[in-house]
């Protein structure tokens, strides 16, 4: 008995973005994945990798928390950490693509953010956090103000981040619709 097209549809959003990623690249084979992490320490590499069969599409992450390794590790330029900071969608965008040339990937999405408690500025407070991705199609940055203490706040920038990557694959490089 096969389920009905609202149950199907339930389903697919109950289910987790990392499961949601597996089952989109499993079956376009030779499409890969790749992370670049600050704020969130390895979270979103973490995430992809409980799922079995990932390793038929997720290449690796670069956890790059300090600006030396953002710098040496990922090609973010000294004049974006200066003038823009570790904590923009200038820096969020250039590790994207750091990681998608470092591990030649498909699509790239990147993690860079305050977490707390420490940390803050007037300008950049607590929660703030970038998420970017870059593709064959493009680049792009989201701004996210997350709310809560340190481990809500990488947990939603993790969540976020893999709805991103879903949401990439799916539009530009399997041109499907939600």
């Amino acid at each position: 008995m096969s389920e009905s097209p609202a149950a199907t549809s339930a389903s697919a959003e109950s289910e987790s973005y990392e499961v949601r990623l597996n089952r989109l690249l499993l079956t376009t084979p030779g499409l890969t994945v790749a992370t670049a992490e600050s704020c969130t320490g390895g979270a979103v590499a973490h995430r992809i990798t409980t799922v079995a069969g990932s390793s038929g599409y997720f290449l690796g992450g670069i956890v790059a928390y300090a600006n030396e390794a953002k710098e040496r590790l990922l090609g973010v330029s000294r004049e974006i950490l200066r003038q823009r900071g570790a904590v923009s969608a200038e820096c969020a965008l250039a590790m994207a693509e750091g990681a998608r040339r470092a591990f030649n990937a498909d699509i790239a999405v990147s993690t860079t953010g305050i977490a707390g408690p420490g940390g803050a500025t007037a300008r950049k407070p607590v929660g703030l956090v970038y998420i970017a991705f870059a593709s064959p199609l493009g680049t792009g940055c989201e701004e996210h103000h997350f709310s809560g203490d340190r481990l809500a706040v990488i947990h939603a920038s993790t969540e976020a981040a893999l709805r991103l990557l879903v949401e990439q694959v799916t539009r530009n490089l399997l041109g499907k619709a939600d």
